[in-house]
């Protein structure tokens, strides 16, 4: 069966040493010693070569959609963020290139630029082969439906490309009032990966309905992960409480658009019950695989996909033929 995983991450160390250190640790990147996977060595991310394949070939994965693991571009202002953007993705353009058929690309966009920001997504999808664009969480502090990202949000439409929004670490004011305080590096881990990524991810999502920006953008696509970021348990309970507001200002109920414009992954949670109410509020049509390799295990991910309650037409939805037709990915050869 094929299978492609698109929240899968690689960095170059060349490009991720011209961030100024203390811009990353302002930023609120992990501290030393934080332990929350068990898998990832840095040398997994810097690889874009034999071995990565060899880690895909061994669980039966036939495509990666690679995206830049933060710090990266969207810490770096000006002409270098925009430069720093550029040279990411044409590292990529050319490990795509040494392995045809089993890499893929999501553009890196300097987004405090967003002009530029678009102009590099469009030169990436055009130039480079690429098939969207990946977002890592708040940009200075800002959600992707602030008006000045609204040159991003039409070209992504434009170029009928979806954008995968990816967490990243939380707001300053956020991390000191919710997770500061907690015994040794658990306040990162709370702020992250086991719980603060998932909610400022929905929030981003609910922010893009609410705001109008769906309505103006009826054909932008949006991706996330980790089985729906807690979409798929609050999306009922968002219907019920913003329903009469959002009748009054938007064009469609928010479970409408958001089951018109979202799609969500597996990436990360191979358990049958957040997948159950995933399969129940969006679908078999709007779920698709992905491991966030290297940060969860790709053998894994694919048991679990072996495994789910669903049928066969179904899982090959899951596996492939959705991530297939949204990304226009070339036909297997």
């Amino acid at each position: 069966m094929r299978i492609v995983a698109l929240e899968e991450h690689f960095i170059v160390p060349d490009l991720a040493a011209r961030i100024d250190p203390a811009l990353v640790q302002r930023r609120g990147f992990p501290p030393p010693g934080v332990a929350w996977s068990g898998v990832t060595r840095r040398d997994e991310l810097a690889d874009l070569g034999p071995a990565r394949i060899a880690d895909l070939d061994a669980a039966g994965i036939t495509v990666q959609v690679l995206s830049v693991s933060g710090p990266g571009a969207d810490l770096v202002a000006g002409a270098d963020g925009i430069r720093l953007a550029r040279d990411y993705n044409d590292a990529l353009a050319r490990g795509v290139a040494a392995h045809p058929g089993r890499l893929a690309g999501f553009a890196h966009l300097p987004m405090l630029a967003p002009e530029a920001a678009a102009d590099e997504l469009e030169r990436a999808v055009r130039e480079l082969g690429f098939h969207g664009a990946l977002i890592n969480g708040l940009t200075d502090g800002r959600c992707l439906d602030h008006p000045a990202f609204d040159p991003i949000l039409g070209r992504a439409a434009a170029l009928d490309v979806p954008i995968y929004i990816h967490p990243g670490v939380a707001a300053e004011p956020v991390r000191h009032a919710y997770y500061d305080g907690l015994p040794g590096q658990m306040s990162y881990v709370m702020a992250t990966a086991a719980w603060g990524w998932h909610i400022e991810t929905a929030v981003q999502v609910l922010r893009l309905v609410l705001s109008g920006a769906m309505d103006r953008h009826p054909g932008l696509k949006i991706i996330v992960g980790h089985m729906g970021e807690a979409l798929p348990f609050m999306l009922a309970r968002c219907e019920q409480t913003l329903a009469a507001e959002a009748a009054k200002v938007l064009r469609r109920t928010v479970t409408q658009t958001i089951l018109d414009q979202v799609w969500i992954t597996t990436s990360g949670f191979f358990t049958v019950p957040p997948f159950l109410a995933a399969l129940q509020t969006f679908g078999a049509d709007r779920i698709m695989f992905s491991v966030d390799y290297p940060f969860a295990a790709n053998p894994a991910a694919r048991r679990f996909l072996d495994m789910l309650p669903v049928s066969p037409a179904d899982r090959e939805k899951i596996a492939h033929a959705t991530a297939d037709t949204l990304l226009k990915l070339p036909a297997a050869g």
